[in-house]
């Protein structure tokens, strides 16, 4: 699938964005073991996702969006996440790459993008590469061409969001500059010389996000269509920017959605089928002393990445509300976004895992599919190391050290 045809209603309040990713969580939600079972794609789910409104949510106002806060992208995300964490994943990289538009400023494709994005279109993402020494390194060239435009060429893993996208946003490097200039290369997914080989994608987690491969193969692009980004910034003398937290926090939203399913898949799980252990002298499993306190213990994990996640996203919005964005206030709500995804990386693995202790042996049979959510948590939660945020953490507290500008991105 590489377009989405629908006509989508605008969503102009923050309410009713909420409403409506709660109707949809439920539609989609329906179906999601068998789909992980058979291995289906959501394919149908992006659709639904696509009518909804949903995904024109943060489209700024001057192009006819909402305009509104990046906060409701991020709980739409998380409730979306715990319905089928591989549709919260494939529309991660839209809102990212529709807030990073933004950012670019009055650049020209941006009508032309936004206008889709509010018909129904959704953006994904060609990043990463392989075979680079590091996971930022862009292999992928975009050239002029004599006879006008340009052409792009290379190959792309981890194309989270390619999957049902109408627009792919590529991260390339200008062929002859020196020193090396970026560009965002926007393509629509059915240009030709752009092949999906989405089906490369092997994980154990994560499956349904079919977060393949993309080769773009003597691809000719619109002057309009390439935004020279120039040389990579200085990370510490480059203007403020929440766009690295914005992204981070989306990550986490999608990390806390599939904690919150599986807390409350195993909850259901012990308190119907699982049995109580002899010794405990009870009717039910779920009245054994030592599985309540396990389940309050998750529960209080949970209910503090939640917060931790509500407060991160809050700092974001408040930055971006600032007559100007400051590195102080961009860098106060990166550090909490960055607690929230350090601490759900640990968390909700914790959480997903611990459920099968609690609810015995009959919970790991394949026709409940309780594994996806430790697995697409696991898989999930690799996106970036927790490490380095405890690191930028510990050098704010010991040394009142910012963060990084940017941040991981896609």
């Amino acid at each position: 699938m590489t377009t989405i045809e629908v006509k989508a209603p605008v969503l102009h309040t923050v309410d009713q964005a909420l409403s409506v990713a709660a109707r949809v969580a439920t539609e989609i939600v329906a179906g999601a073991v068998q789909r992980e079972i058979d291995g289906v794609l959501p394919t149908e789910q992006l659709r639904a996702v696509a009518a909804s409104g949903l995904l024109g949510i943060i489209v700024p106002a001057e192009h006819g969006g909402p305009d509104l806060p990046p906060s409701t992208a991020v709980e739409v995300l998380r409730i979306l996440s715990r319905a089928d964490s591989a549709v919260g994943q494939l529309l991660l990289a839209h809102f990212v790459i529709n807030a990073a538009i933004r950012g670019l400023g009055q650049i020209d494709p941006a009508p032309r993008i936004y206008a889709d994005v509010l018909a129904g279109a959704q953006v994904g993402n060609a990043t990463v590469e392989r075979g680079t020494r590091l996971s930022v390194d862009r292999l992928t060239t975009v050239a002029h061409r004599p006879e006008g435009g340009w052409v792009l060429n290379g190959t792309k893993y981890y194309a989270t969001g390619a999957l049902g996208a109408t627009w792919i946003a590529v991260a390339a490097r200008i062929s002859g500059t020196e020193p090396a200039s970026g560009a965002t290369v926007f393509v629509r997914a059915d240009d030709p010389g752009v092949a999906l080989n989405l089906e490369k994608w092997s994980s154990f987690g994560q499956r349904g996000t079919a977060s393949g491969e993309v080769i773009f193969d003597n691809v000719v692009v619109d002057d309009a269509q390439v935004i020279d980004e120039g040389p990579d910034p200085d990370q510490v003398t480059a203007d403020a920017s929440v766009l690295g937290a914005f992204d981070q926090a989306l990550h986490a939203a999608v990390d806390i959605g599939i904690a919150r399913a599986a807390l409350e898949d195993g909850a259901q799980f012990v308190g119907t089928r699982s049995r109580p252990w002899f010794e405990a002298q009870v009717d039910s499993a779920a009245e054994e002393p030592h599985v309540v306190r396990r389940f309050g213990e998750l529960t209080a994990r949970l209910f503090a990445l939640e917060a931790l996640l509500a407060h991160g996203a809050h700092l974001v919005d408040k930055a971006l509300a600032e007559p100007q964005l400051t590195r102080e206030s961009a860098g106060a709500a990166s550090l909490q976004v960055a607690a929230a995804k350090a601490l759900a990386q640990e968390f909700a693995v914790e959480i997903a895992s611990g459920v099968f202790e609690l609810a015995g042996a009959s919970a790991t049979d394949r026709s409940d599919a309780l594994d996806r959510h430790w697995r697409n948590v696991r898989v999930h939660s690799l996106h970036d190391p927790a490490r380095w945020k405890y690191v930028h953490l510990g050098n704010f507290t010991l040394r009142g050290t910012l963060p990084p500008r940017l941040g991981v991105l896609l």
